[in-house]
């Protein structure tokens, strides 16, 4: 019996502590600028943390969400981030935000984020956005959960979920998203299937979508350009 009530008790510690590092750690101190400089204190999260004492307002701070992104892609979306990449102040906070414009008709493809869920909130334009579920439970298949989007209309993407948005308007819109992680990353799901480098053997391709090899050729042809 002690025997059992021991084991228990491991179980539910193992739970508790998995649960607890589900997302970005909580911050020990106010904050942790991240910089660059392996002659720092400590890391946290991955990040040196800059000195207390030489921390200043410009490191909480950035500009430039007002316009669109320049970095386009043959989806036809552009985005720019608020992250730790270009927040250093965001470090440890286990928050980050992203713009993203889409032209009629473009696409956000099928992607996750594997560190962080998502809410997306539409400032101009329609969005048909929606995002697919695992297959987790018993006898449970992959559910679609969809909707229309409108200015002043929100949606939520759970972590690691593949999802999408596509522009459905006849004008262009605009959303924002904002992340529960400081880097969220991002893992469209085309690229990674068929612009890998080295690329993954069309044999393997063919087998899992039950296509011709040729298919699987052409496809990865369109992939070859750096992923965004």
């Amino acid at each position: 019996m002690a025997l059992k009530s021991f084991v228990l008790t491991i179980v539910i510690m193992a739970l508790v502590t998995s649960i607890s590092y589900a997302s970005d750690p909580s911050p020990l101190q106010d904050f942790c600028v991240a910089i660059n400089d392996p002659k720092s204190h400590v890391m946290v999260n991955g990040r040196f943390c800059k000195n207390p004492e030489h921390v200043t307002a410009d490191d909480f701070f950035t500009s430039g969400l007002n316009m669109p992104g320049n970095s386009s892609n043959q989806f036809g979306v552009t985005g720019v981030s608020a992250n730790i990449n270009s927040l250093p102040g965001i470090n440890t906070l286990g928050i980050s935000l992203a713009r993203i414009d889409y032209p009629p008709h473009a696409l956000n493809s099928f992607h996750t984020n594997p560190r962080a869920s998502e809410i997306l909130v539409v400032l101009e334009g329609t969005l048909y956005v929606g995002f697919v579920t695992s297959t987790s439970a018993p006898n449970e298949k992959n559910r679609l959960f969809s909707k229309i989007l409108h200015p002043g209309d929100a949606f939520v993407f759970p972590m690691g979920l593949i999802h999408f948005q596509l522009n459905v308007g006849k004008t262009k819109a605009v959303a924002f998203s904002a992340f529960g992680g400081q880097c969220p990353g991002l893992n469209i799901i085309t690229n990674a299937l068929f612009g890998s480098h080295p690329p993954i053997n069309d044999d393997i391709l063919a087998k899992a979508f039950q296509i011709d090899k040729k298919i699987v050729d052409y496809i990865q042809s369109q992939y070859q350009w750096d992923n965004y």
